[in-house]
């Protein structure tokens, strides 16, 4: 409830002509060598959109399997939030795009332990065809920023 708070009085602010929030953009590294074409997060206000993670590894490749690449997912998307001061815990909403649907259970089982215990955040998952490099699987999420 906390955090659907936190939203509505962001956009009230803004639906009501106050301040709007400070946007900060945080660049993504490059990818396979360019410029990524998108940030890796940005932050507005009170609150940290991360754009969709796959499970690129350190040496910029997709794992062989489904497990590998939910798990490099989720390790990318901690990743992310661990450079912007904020951890699992704070994370409240996801969307996960699954290229076989049939993985859904199997993405479930790497995915929840990630979370505190009792903090699943509120999450959407569909069946996606044609992911970024032919990735098996992308997860994007919404964190509580924390004050300024």
């Amino acid at each position: 409830m906390k955090y659907f708070a936190i939203a509505a009085a962001c956009l009230g602010t803004i639906a009501h002509g106050a301040a709007r929030p400070a946007v900060e953009y945080f660049p993504a590294p490059a990818l396979q060598g360019r410029p990524a074409p998108f940030s890796s997060a940005v932050r507005v206000g009170d609150i940290l959109y991360l754009s969709g993670q796959i499970g690129l590894g350190p040496d910029g490749k997709l794992p062989a399997t489904f497990d590998g690449q939910a798990k490099q997912t989720m390790d990318n998307i901690g990743a992310t939030l661990k450079a912007h001061g904020r951890g699992w815990g704070d994370v409240f909403k996801c969307t996960v795009m699954i290229a076989d649907i049939k993985n859904w259970p199997a993405f479930n089982a790497i995915y929840v332990p990630y979370f505190p215990a009792g903090k699943l955040p509120a999450r959407s998952a569909f069946g996606a065809n044609g992911l970024a490099l032919g990735a098996q699987l992308e997860l994007e999420c919404l964190a509580y920023a924390g004050k300024r």
